[in-house]
């Protein structure tokens, strides 16, 4: 079989590099590929001998960046929760939506009640808007069926989207996501029906890439997460895990003392947590999608995650109840506007960090050889530009594993 190599020229690389400055530009750049694989990327001029043969292919001048991130799904779901969005700005409050059958536990029955086929006819649109968006890895989380056939059924259909879209998925077990109907009144059973039947099951079926946990007083305890993080870390999974974010209760240190690869949301989050977060390598995820959507004023401690050096990432949370978004370039544009970050920070956050977030900072998230030839190319100028403008998107091509998908791109828009 013949390895096909290329050199991309005419571009500007923005590589992200760990420990380059900023963006770690670089001006009139080339990028060399074989096969799937970034060989070298360095600028025009000092292109190597070996490669001075090889086809050349001209990229007419695009900004080269490492293709998207999206660290923190939950894209597979039946319903919508359009109609309560409506109820609630005509003055219904959350609790009067709840009895009236709303609230996670619509997401929870038309997830249950819809079939696999229909969980991915309604995914693959908001997947290929991402993709569209210069995405090429992306989390999915199951978390919406809360027993164990329908947990199974969600995590089938987000395997299926790896198949049938020019996209990597990783697949995460959110069983601990909330309390089922019919576990009312008794979430230490549920937990136990998680660590008992649901997650071994996962497992043996190779359907979970990682475990998460929503640690929250509407959800689980810290010592309830705790039991399903053991459980994880028996059957040899990662863990990740929602917390502080409406209050603090120590979920992020318990899950950094279990090497948690990534706490999410974070509002709330104290200085203990991040000290935790700091010794353990976990990576803070950033949502602020949901901090926009439910109207939050309490802003996660960006100067302090900042100063304890914690790598920060974000994601689009995209969901039916707190988060339905799903472009990571106007989640850069809420990340700087809401939460103050930069536009280089914005930018690390979807590529670099967010794949460290999901333990692939080994295969993707920079140009520099050695990593997937996964890289996006923008009819930009300056990588501000991506953070900058609202409801725009330039992306001019898109490769991923080294092909070129744009046609892919096209044809779903």
């Amino acid at each position: 079989m013949t390895v096909v190599r290329n050199v991309l020229t005419n571009l500007n690389a923005a590589t992200l590099q760990a420990g380059t400055d900023g963006y770690g530009l670089l001006p009139d750049a080339a990028i060399a590929i074989e096969g799937d694989q970034i060989c070298w990327v360095g600028q025009r001029d000092e292109l190597p001998g070996s490669w001075q043969d090889a086809p050349q292919q001209d990229m007419q001048g695009c900004l080269a960046t490492p293709s998207l991130v999206d660290c923190h799904t939950h894209i597979v779901y039946g319903g919508s929760r359009a109609r309560e969005f409506e109820l609630s700005l005509n003055g219904a409050s959350y609790e009067e939506i709840a009895r009236a059958g709303g609230g996670i536990r619509s997401t929870v029955a038309a997830t249950r009640a819809a079939s696999e086929d229909e969980l991915l006819a309604g995914a693959l649109p908001r997947i290929d808007a991402l993709l569209g968006e210069g995405v090429t890895l992306i989390e999915i989380k199951s978390g919406y069926g809360l027993d164990l056939e329908t947990e199974l059924k969600m995590l089938r259909v987000a395997r299926r989207i790896g198949e049938l879209r020019p996209v990597k998925v990783l697949t995460t077990f959110l069983g601990a996501h909330a309390l089922p109907p019919e576990y009312e009144g008794r979430s230490d059973e549920y937990i136990q029906f998680v660590c008992d039947e649901v997650l071994p099951a996962v497992q043996a079926k190779g359907l979970a890439d990682a475990v998460d946990a929503f640690c929250e007083g509407i959800a689980f305890s810290p010592e309830q997460v705790s039991r399903v993080f053991d459980c994880a870390a028996k059957l040899g999974l990662p863990v990740k895990i929602h917390s502080e974010q409406l209050s603090n209760l120590g979920g992020t240190a318990m899950a950094a003392r279990h090497k948690a690869l990534s706490a999410d949301h974070l509002e709330y989050l104290d200085s203990a947590g991040i000290e935790a977060m700091k010794e353990a390598g976990t990576v803070a995820v950033l949502l602020p999608g949901a901090f926009y959507f439910l109207r939050e004023t309490q802003h996660p401690p960006l100067q302090e995650l900042r100063d304890a050096g914690v790598p920060i990432a974000l994601a689009t949370d995209a969901n039916p109840g707190s988060s339905p978004l799903t472009s990571l370039l106007l989640c850069m544009n809420m990340a700087c506007t809401l939460f103050r970050m930069t536009p280089q920070e914005a930018l690390a956050g979807i590529t670099r960090n967010a794949a460290q977030a999901l333990g692939q900072a080994d295969v993707c998230g920079t140009l520099e050889a050695g990593k997937q030839a996964n890289i996006a190319f923008w009819n930009v100028k300056e990588p501000a530009e991506l953070a900058y403008r609202i409801g725009f998107n330039p992306l001019n091509r898109l490769f991923y594993l080294g092909q070129d998908i744009t046609k892919h791109k096209v044809n779903q828009q």
